[in-house]
């Protein structure tokens, strides 16, 4: 027997006072049940919502590691273009002047080499530090990469303007300044 019915038995309780309390008791298990869903369900959203920030910080590091990667896979292709494709200055005698960015620089460079600079054949490049002679062609590759590697890039004098008033007079290369 319950409590509930013995209760009764002893005339303690009538049937209606032990019909509320029973509804009460029922009442209340539902408020408990319907809590524990909702914090269950506030401890899930909270858990949903700290795994979609963690998978965007996830998606960010890397995105910044690939950037990182790719821009390190671009130095070392300019790297080994220069270092493949770069002139000997081992003789020079003649001293080339040019300009990075609001310096003035000289290299010692042979006399073929100033008029290949001159005539748009030959450019500078700066690497680590070092400035370092190649060919235009490689040049032009290097600065679809990197167009901060190049620092001096004569404009190719091959084709003369057809409207230039002074195509008849050639301009002397070896003007020292």
């Amino acid at each position: 027997m319950s409590l509930q019915d013995q209760l009764l038995k002893a005339g303690l309780v009538d049937d209606k006072k032990a019909h509320k309390i029973k509804k009460n008791k029922q009442k209340q298990t539902r408020q408990k049940q319907k809590n524990k869903l909702e914090t269950k369900d506030e401890a899930k959203l909270a858990a949903q919502q700290a795994q979609l920030e963690q998978a965007e910080r996830d998606r960010q590091l890397n995105q910044q590691r690939k950037a990182e990667t790719e821009r390190k896979a671009i130095a070392a292709q300019v790297r080994q273009l220069v270092e493949m494709n770069r002139q000997p200055r081992d003789a020079g005698d003649v001293d080339y002047s040019f300009t990075d960015s609001t310096l003035i620089k000289r290299m010692h460079v042979t006399a073929p080499q100033a008029k290949q600079l001159g005539e748009g054949r030959l450019c500078i490049i700066k690497m680590d530090g070092q400035y370092e002679l190649i060919p235009t062609l490689v040049a032009e590759k290097i600065q679809q990469r990197d167009e901060s590697a190049i620092i001096l890039s004569n404009p190719s004098t091959e084709e003369p303007d057809e409207d230039d008033p002074y195509a008849d007079y050639k301009v002397p290369d070896d003007l020292m300044w």
